[in-house]
């Protein structure tokens, strides 16, 4: 029978990654996400399945530490808020580098800066186009509830390792802090080093064993032989675009407008769609689950049935660059978003509907 609990979801974030078999946790503590860290070290895995959690000197310091565990095949995961993951550019820019998988956790806070603690969407651009410097991408799941919270890691953890990248979980402080019930996820064994070799043996640092000595880098300095790399990273770009794209659409088969939005803005809009489809105006939702790779399509072939979309974002407005570039000036495409920690009301979001469209 299944494990149903009432949690948070930074504390199901810590649950999880010990039942899927997660080799090391590397963080620094930053609000609204300590509780990941806090539960960690309460729940004492190293007892239990041998999970490695260790505090940091720093996020830089925590990153890097994920870098050399990912080095060697190993599950390993790290997560901090807005501005402790800004400090874990350099380092992810190094993993995506070396193609090694890891999964990190953002739960966004308020900024620019050091900002505030209350909740946010303003990471979308750091999170889905890049972050650090280079040309590469990060694989990003918007999870709106606590039970996605709890999917999401061994999805994040399964998607690393298919294609030798980084994933990230992008919630913010509403789905980190809130409590729901959360059927939790069995537990897996962590792989011993026999399947460590068989799922990574070609590329991970797993001992010489007769082989040719083995060298994990991010470092060419021939700028032919770089350029093949990078042709290479984006056909695995195309990959990833062409084969996990997950997306829900809610109320979407009437619609005359579309509202888009992900994380805990996507929950606010269900409401939203609630009070506008009782004032007779048919609104859909439609929700993309993974942020990169981006619902593209879903969203343009939306445009031969509804009037407009509206973004809903806590935010100045970052998604909706890419709903307008999906769009491609076929339908009105207008945003609403409050900032700063404001979250927005159902009500508001009605009303933003209405001006914008003129309903």
């Amino acid at each position: 029978m299944a494990e149903v609990k009432l949690m948070k979801g930074n504390e199901v974030i810590a649950e999880a990654a010990i039942r899927c078999g997660c080799d090391g946790y590397f963080g620094y503590p930053i609000t609204p996400q300590s509780e990941v860290m806090e539960t960690l070290m309460a729940r004492k895995p190293w007892e239990e399945t041998g999970m490695v959690v260790l505090q940091a000197e720093s996020e830089l310091a925590a990153i890097n530490m994920v870098y050399g565990g990912a080095c060697c095949g190993k599950k390993v995961m790290t997560s901090s808020s807005s501005p402790g993951i800004s400090l874990k550019q350099e380092g992810l820019t190094y993993i995506a580098g070396a193609e090694l998988p890891c999964l990190v956790v953002d739960v966004v806070r308020g900024g620019p800066g050091l900002g505030t603690i209350q909740p946010a969407q303003s990471d979308y651009f750091q999170a889905t186009k890049g972050g650090g410097h280079g040309d590469y991408h990060l694989i990003v799941l918007a999870p709106a509830s606590v039970q996605e919270m709890n999917d999401f890691v061994d999805l994040g953890f399964e998607l690393a390792f298919k294609y030798r990248n980084p994933a990230m979980i992008l919630a913010d402080g509403v789905i980190g802090q809130m409590m729901e019930k959360v059927q939790l996820s069995p537990y897996k064994p962590r792989w011993t080093e026999e399947e460590i070799e068989k799922i990574s043996g070609s590329w991970a640092l797993t001992g010489k064993k007769g082989r040719e000595r083995h060298v994990i880098t991010s470092l060419e300095l021939d700028a032919h032989r770089q350029e093949d790399f990078n042709k290479k990273l984006q056909a695995k770009y195309r990959k990833i675009e062409a084969n996990e794209v997950r997306f829900e659409k809610i109320l979407c088969e009437d619609a005359d407008y579309l509202i888009i939005a992900y994380g805990s803005a996507a929950r606010i809009c269900q409401k939203s769609i609630e009070l506008a489809r009782e004032a007779g105006i048919k609104i859909g939702l439609l929700r993309p689950i993974t942020l990169y790779p981006f619902p593209t399509q879903a969203i343009a072939e939306m445009c031969g049935q509804i009037k407009g979309m509206l973004t809903v974002e806590m935010s100045a407005g970052q998604m909706v660059e890419d709903v307008r570039l999906a769009v491609n000036g076929r339908v009105k495409v207008e945003h609403y978003g409050r900032m700063g920690g404001v979250v927005p009301t159902p009500e508001e979001i009605v009303e933003a509907l209405k001006n914008n469209f003129e309903l």
